[in-house]
């Protein structure tokens, strides 16, 4: 099966073709979210100073518009909302990092 070719649920006849197909999503799952990562690392780099690396209000503001995309893609916010807060969390973890390697 191609990454580009990932079957539908309903066209998995068996848990290998399941399986396969989340492996194939999963894949693209962390392309993203490595390509998120480098936005992460700039953003360490624009910042002129480490208080600047938590921002609350831009945090809620993620996480409204990932729960309303969530909503209209059907995903359930239930799932989302914790996901997308746990990725903030390491996200800033790694962009105070980044932050203090350019210090």
């Amino acid at each position: 099966m191609q990454n580009d070719a990932i079957k539908a649920p309903e066209n998995c006849d068996s848990m290998d073709e399941l399986r396969l197909a989340i492996d194939a999503l999963d894949q693209k799952l962390v392309t993203l979210l490595a390509r998120r990562q480098t936005y992460v690392e700039r953003a360490a780099e624009l910042k002129s100073g480490r208080e600047q690396v938590r921002d609350p209000a831009r945090i809620e503001d993620v996480v409204r518009k990932v729960i309303a995309a969530a909503k209209v893609a059907g995903l359930d916010p239930a799932i989302a909302e914790p996901v997308w807060r746990m990725l903030i969390e390491a996200s800033i973890a790694h962009e105070y990092e980044a932050f203090d390697r350019k210090s």
